[in-house]
């Protein structure tokens, strides 16, 4: 039950959010927006996916096959949003990689390890460099960037490092061992994962080449911009003014918040975290909260329907496969 009540709290501050701000005076605010705009944001976002595909590709050795990967890309996504920090999105990428891109578990979690490290490192620096352009977040900023560039230097000795991912693995191990599993269980678990990390590392070290990582960082630095261009396009559509460099401040702010928040896909505290940074950088409160579930409109619930939609038709049965992978450790009885 604990994941409905997440749910719940999200939708509850996102309630409280339009309470706040006055459903007539969203309402108004909508009225008055440009919807052509918010069409072009919708396809700016659409193009952000295609590059996010494109990079997976890239790193599974399959940049062909572009519709297969924009499927993947959308589903892992979809995951990702409903999902604490997002962390279901590398596992459900996996699976569906694996489905559909025809490729081993193990590649497709160095694959979605690879992209978590690059985006949160590029985050990392643009916090950085935030933190010193704008004394009033200061203090955020550089508070973001060290938790970015700590879980960087955490994926790095899971992805990179056979040595240490496993070293990270036996001082969890003895937790796990104090679950009411049977030993059997924990063998299995033991085995699996160990072996996980050996063909995960293996295949990321595979990959690693200064031009492979050249493309990744460059791939990722494009779509990081375009979704900040998305959310300076949505505040063209409601005909106000400002910074593209503070746009991008208050993108990475809210999205920091959004993961340490650990609600599914930061509903309610990413719209929140939104409205009151636009509001920090002079937008009127109706407009900041128009804007604010404008583009989370736009962006989150856009790319959600799409993976409801390709899991549905392309990957009905990815619950399952997961399932299936519990059962093969031991860890559940199959009934």
């Amino acid at each position: 039950m604990k994941q409905y009540y997440v749910f719940i709290i999200s939708i509850a501050l996102i309630i409280l959010l339009i309470l706040w701000i006055g459903p007539q005076n969203i309402i108004n605010s909508f009225k008055t927006a440009n919807w052509k705009w918010l069409l072009v944001a919708v396809l700016i976002h659409l193009l952000v996916v295609g590059i996010r595909s494109l990079r997976w590709g890239f790193i599974i050795n399959k940049p062909f096959d572009f519709k297969d990967n924009y499927i993947v890309k959308t589903i892992g996504l979809f995951a990702g949003n409903f999902s604490p920090m997002r962390t279901a999105g590398e596992v459900f990428n996996a699976v569906a990689g694996k489905r559909i891109n025809k490729i081993t578990l193990h590649e497709g979690l160095s694959a979605g390890l690879t992209e978590r490290f690059f985006d949160l490192l590029i985050v990392g620096i643009l916090l950085v460099l935030s933190a010193l352009w704008v004394e009033n977040i200061r203090y955020l900023a550089i508070l973001g960037a060290g938790i970015s560039l700590t879980i960087v230097l955490l994926i790095y000795f899971l992805n990179w490092r056979e040595d240490t991912s496993i070293w990270i693995y036996h001082k969890i191990h003895p937790i796990i061992c104090k679950l009411p599993l049977k030993g059997y269980v924990l063998d299995n678990m033991y085995l699996k994962f160990t072996e996980g990390l050996k063909g995960m590392t293996k295949y990321t070290n595979s990959f690693t080449t200064s031009r492979n990582i050249s493309i990744v960082i460059i791939l990722a630095f494009i779509s990081w911009i375009l979704e900040c261009f998305r959310l300076y396009i949505v505040f063209y559509a409601f005909n106000v003014e400002i910074n593209f460099v503070s746009v991008i401040i208050i993108f990475l702010i809210a999205n920091f918040i959004g993961v340490i928040s650990a609600l599914p896909g930061g509903m309610g505290s990413i719209e929140i975290s939104l409205t009151g940074l636009f509001v920090l950088f002079g937008v009127p409160d109706a407009l900041a909260g128009s804007i604010a579930i404008a583009d989370r409109l736009v962006s989150f619930w856009v790319v959600s329907l799409l993976g409801i939609i390709f899991s549905s038709y392309y990957a009905k049965d990815i619950l399952g496969e997961i399932k299936n992978y519990s059962l093969d450790m031991g860890i559940l009885k199959d009934k």
